[in-house]
């Protein structure tokens, strides 16, 4: 007997993989905290995983166009589930340089993601405990 093991594991898959690349946009965020006109951004973790979901691909991110031959080629409508997603954050109060981090938002995000991304990872270790609990009978 055949078994789907995307229906199995249900959307938290496409969970892990969204909370992943949010983990990297605000790391970068965090990152570019002091560089002068920097623009903070943050995934649409609701509506990137909500087309998940649904198997839609979202709005494909901008393509690349190289304007001379050493530019390096890049990649079309990637993979992820998070693309399309990624939205400019509102800053409350931007620096006079035109940096719009704030760095302890950044950080609080930051620490949410990553305890929502272990739960995520938890749920799911879960999910494979079980499910080889259930194949070998033990």
């Amino acid at each position: 007997m055949a078994m789907d093991l995307d229906a199995y594991l249900g959307v938290s898959a496409q969970a892990l993989r969204v909370r992943e690349q949010r983990t990297e946009q605000l790391a970068m965020n965090l990152a570019n905290a002091d560089t002068p006109g920097y623009k903070a951004r943050d995934i649409d973790f609701r509506a990137a995983l909500t087309a998940a979901a649904d198997g839609k691909s979202g709005v494909k991110p901008a393509s690349m166009v190289a304007t001379q031959k050493l530019h390096l080629a890049g990649v079309a409508g990637g993979t992820n589930p998070a693309d399309g997603f990624l939205k400019y954050r509102t800053p409350l109060a931007p620096a006079l340089d035109g940096n719009t981090v704030d760095a302890q938002l950044e950080q609080s995000a930051f620490a949410e993601n990553a305890v929502r991304y272990q739960a995520t990872l938890s749920f799911l270790s879960g999910s494979f405990r079980s499910l080889i609990t259930a194949i070998t009978g033990q």
